[in-house]
């Protein structure tokens, strides 16, 4: 690819410049692609607004900025591990974004971040739970969370189908479960979900259908009538209970 001409020409290029060294058009365009959507989400997310401010030593926009997303990371981690781990893990993630915020340069939103580092804690923890009880290590495309043994007691729902829904939910492929909460309880779209579960796009619409396939499995085999079930707005009713 052709790189970019210098304004100065070849022979008067600026001391320690070298041919080398020049930007080809896609490093430029990438770069500016790059500042642009920084701008951009400067001006739109409140979030990197109050991270910057907290990385000039304002205490109180870091304590804003973690409580704006504390329901939702709650309620991520309730549906998959023990009402006491779900403390534990809530204050782990939230100390890996305070050791890593410097190093957060906004190419994504803020809440796109603190969901990936709040699925790296999880698996993590998952794993380390998996090895503590000798059993085989995990596969998060095949293993649920009712298959590793684990007993979310703390989110019980009040009524008796949602409590279907909550323990249906348990039963599928771990990357399932987080697909379908992250997309209909926290209205997560697409391309963020690619973002946080580390996969492209496509492969997000495809484990979307899955996910409720298999969900449909589970609830007809817990009880829910077939025909008229509904898992899109049965997972739904359950965002205000969870």
């Amino acid at each position: 690819m052709r790189a970019i001409e210098e304004p100065w020409g070849e022979n008067n290029r600026p001391p320690g410049e070298s041919r080398a060294s020049r930007l080809t058009a896609r490093d430029a365009c990438d770069r500016l692609a790059s500042c642009e959507r920084w701008y951009h989400l400067r001006r739109v997310d409140p979030d990197l607004q109050l991270l910057q401010q907290w990385r000039d030593g304002d205490v109180e926009s870091g304590n804003s900025l973690f409580n704006r997303h504390f329901g939702s990371i709650r309620r991520f981690f309730r549906n998959k591990v023990s009402a006491a781990e779900v403390e534990d893990l809530i204050q782990r993630t939230f100390l890996a974004c305070v050791e890593s915020r410097d190093r957060f340069r906004g190419d994504a939103s803020f809440r796109t971040y603190l969901f990936v580092v709040a699925r790296n804690e999880l698996y993590r923890h998952l794993r380390r739970r998996a090895r503590d009880d000798e059993r085989e290590a995990v596969d998060f495309g095949v293993s649920s969370i009712h298959a590793m043994g684990i007993s979310p007691t703390g989110l019980v729902a009040k009524k008796e189908e949602h409590q279907l829904v909550l323990e249906a939910l348990r039963r599928i492929p771990v990357e399932y479960q987080l697909v379908i909460e992250l997309y209909y309880w926290e209205q997560i779209p697409g391309p963020e979900l690619a973002e946080i579960l580390g996969v492209a796009p496509t492969t997000v619409r495809t484990r979307l259908f899955r996910a409720r396939e298999a969900l449909r499995e589970q609830m007809e085999k817990l009880g829910a009538a077939g025909e008229a079930l509904d898992v899109e707005q049965s997972v739904r009713a359950l965002h205000n209970q969870v």
